[in-house]
């Protein structure tokens, strides 16, 4: 009978939510209507745009734009995109939004070559063109086409979409107001979807760029087809295909941008043009730069490029939010009120769209409201469960102490002091049998892996643990970690990762009156619970230079450090603090052969074991420094 039950309420569940849908879907229709246009660019190329005009010509409305590598569809003046349906795209509708998407040149229906994170060219001239050129040309011809509308744009768009944001913020159109650049596309060779801090993250690559890559010699309404893994355990078919090199023969001579990548292994010149922290200068739209605080794809994107607007564009009002979503999952996907076993207790999302992000476009696009309830800071501190709305971030009053690894296991921000020299934890690194990112056996890279269950890890050889003892009171870090790691390895490379774990206690359990169950979890014994804050990885032989990598020197003592990225997590009284080091994060990130070679170009044969040696003692003291918000 509980079963039948269930099957029915999940029945009537489903029948509402179509219900709605198809309301909502009559609503748009009846108060909506759709025209199809290719806009001209400076060059000569026409670029395919879709518009969603309001019925109501008796007032003007704005313009939001959304650039996108991942089509407009569907095709056709006669059919309507699904995912203007749903609550976060409806809430502008219904405001009286035109909005517009745009396949971007080279992709889907659009004219012209496709190039992946297009570089800006800041000393552009005549016909010369990049993607804030494009955006520029295409909101020129709107203002002046578009019928009923107020010459106000504003542009928003998460992940790649979230690029081509801050693409359309470097254009600089006088009638470009607001611009929104969500888990934006950054860098990929420092910490956005492909690389951190130089290592490869082939299982993202490799599943991405097997379709998203294959070359589109013409205008199409059809996508390509990526490649068909047949397997559904991830551990085991990257680990048997072995070197980079055997994935490239798999994709071919086809794939552009991967033959790119695997031919860059350095942060040359080539990378550097497509890291567009280093144009963000003059920037006149406002900028709401938006995360996830536990975004597996683009988490270093939206901290760093907000803390370049800051830096180098002094008079751009420039905002930041950061709550405890997975990549895009403010944006519709997710009510951000748990992500795997944690929970936050509370619908974030639904806060974000009706406090922020809405109230942000309307003061600018539609000159309705006011901003002065948006904080520059608008930040979810995960443990805690609460926004911190602050004036600047990292906050002003944080101070940054070191916790020091320390023999046993612990944890301390007590210093070494008077220990002896030589006083070390090792583990042997083997790339045979590496360390998986999750415990997990499935084929594609989870999105809860970024709060993940650590006891796995630790019970493992090759990860070394430390531990703080229970918390006395509750401590709250805000902005980025540095690890700071004194080792010897026997070989002449290794992968480090580093992470920072809160420990629940024992008898954990959640208030299910604050924090209810969600509809789609099992139950889970949270008692102990090791939750991931952050991890990242650093590979070794770009500890000096990300130019110019060097190889260890075998059994000498080398200092490695490196940033993570930044944090807002409270532990809590009566938990505790761990931090985990081990030398791979299988398949996440690629496997180190810890040889000094080219990675992409080597061969199975050079893979070797390493053994791995941390100090901890009076002269190398390893540790890692994090910023302490100050009661």
């Amino acid at each position: 009978m509980k079963k039948i039950f269930f099957l029915a309420c999940l029945s009537f569940i489903v029948f509402l939510q179509l219900e709605a849908q198809n309301t909502d879907s009559v609503w748009l229709r009846e108060n909506y209507y759709k025209i199809e246009r290719m806009l001209p660019m400076r060059d000569g190329i026409k670029l395919f745009t879709a518009f969603y005009i309001p019925k109501d010509s008796s007032t003007k409305h704005p313009i939001l734009f959304n650039r996108t590598p991942y089509t407009c569809s569907p095709y056709g003046e006669d059919k309507f995109n699904a995912r203007l349906y749903g609550t976060y795209w409806l809430n502008y509708l219904k405001e009286g939004y035109i909005i517009a998407i745009q396949d971007v040149r080279g992709k889907w229906m659009s004219e012209g070559d496709y190039v992946d994170v297009r570089p800006f060219n800041p000393t552009k001239k005549g016909t010369e063109i990049d993607e804030a050129s494009d955006t520029y040309d295409a909101i020129d011809w709107m203002i002046n086409n578009i019928p009923g509308n107020n010459k106000r744009v504003g542009v928003f768009g998460i992940s790649y979409p979230g690029f081509y944001s801050t693409m359309a913020a470097l254009s600089n159109h006088p009638a470009l107001k607001a611009v929104s650049p969500q888990a934006p596309v950054t860098d990929w060779f420092m910490g956005d979807d492909f690389h951190h801090n130089g290592a490869f993250f082939l299982m993202d690559a490799f599943g991405f760029y097997s379709g998203f890559g294959l070359p589109r010699p013409k205008p199409t309404s059809i996508g390509g087809q990526g490649y068909s893994i047949q397997s559904q355990d991830n551990y085991d078919f990257y680990l048997k295909e072995g070197a980079i090199k055997n994935f490239s023969k798999l994709l071919g001579d086809s794939i552009a941008f991967w033959k790119d990548m695997t031919n860059h292994a350095n942060y040359d010149e080539w990378w550097k043009a497509r890291n567009p922290r280093d144009f963000i200068k003059d920037i006149k739209p406002a900028i709401l730069v938006v995360g996830g605080l536990f975004d597996a794809e683009d988490c270093f994107g939206a901290w760093n490029l907000y803390k370049a607007i800051e830096s180098k564009s002094h008079n751009t009002d420039n905002r930041l939010v950061m709550g405890p979503w997975f990549h895009g999952g403010w944006g519709g996907r997710s009510d951000g009120a748990s992500l795997g076993h944690i929970r936050f207790g509370q619908n974030t999302s639904d806060y974000y769209q009706k406090n922020i992000e809405i109230p942000f476009f309307n003061f600018y696009l539609k000159l309705k409201g006011t901003v002065h309830d948006i904080a520059e800071a608008n930040i979810f501190f995960s443990g805690e469960n609460e926004w911190k709305l602050l004036k600047q971030w990292p906050p002003q009053n944080i101070t940054y102490k070191n916790l020091y690894l320390k023999e046993d296991g612990q944890l301390s921000f007590d210093s070494i002091g008077s220990k002896p020299t030589d006083a070390f934890t090792a583990y042997v690194s083997d790339p045979a049998k590496p360390v998986p990112y999750t415990e997990d056996v499935h084929m594609g890279r989870t999105r809860e892996y970024m709060t993940d269950d650590q006891r796995f890890a630790s019970r493992r050889t090759d990860v070394i643990s430390f531990t703080s003892s229970i918390l006395q009171d509750d401590i709250s870090m805000a902005g980025p970690l540095v690890a700071d790691l004194f080792t010897s390895i026997t070989t002449t490379d290794a992968d480090f990762v580093v992470k920072i774990i809160d420990v629940f206690p024992d008898n954990f359990k959640y208030d299910e009156s604050l924090f209810p169950t969600p509809s789609n979890s099992i139950a889970y014994p949270m008692g102990g619970y090791q939750m991931l804050v952050r991890g990242e990885i650093m590979r070794g032989k770009f500890r000096n230079s990300f130019e110019t990598p060097s190889p260890f020197v075998p059994n000498k003592i080398t200092e490695v450090k490196y940033s993570l990225p930044d944090i807002a997590h409270t532990f809590k009284k009566g938990h505790r603090i761990m931090i985990q080091i081990q030398s791979s994060w299988f398949p996440l990130s690629d496997r180190n052969p810890q040889k000094f070679v080219d990675i992409y170009h080597c061969d199975d044969t050079d893979f070797q074991k390493s053994t791995i040696q941390i100090f901890h003692d009076q002269l190398y003291s390893s540790k890692i420094t994090v910023p302490v918000l100050n009661k």
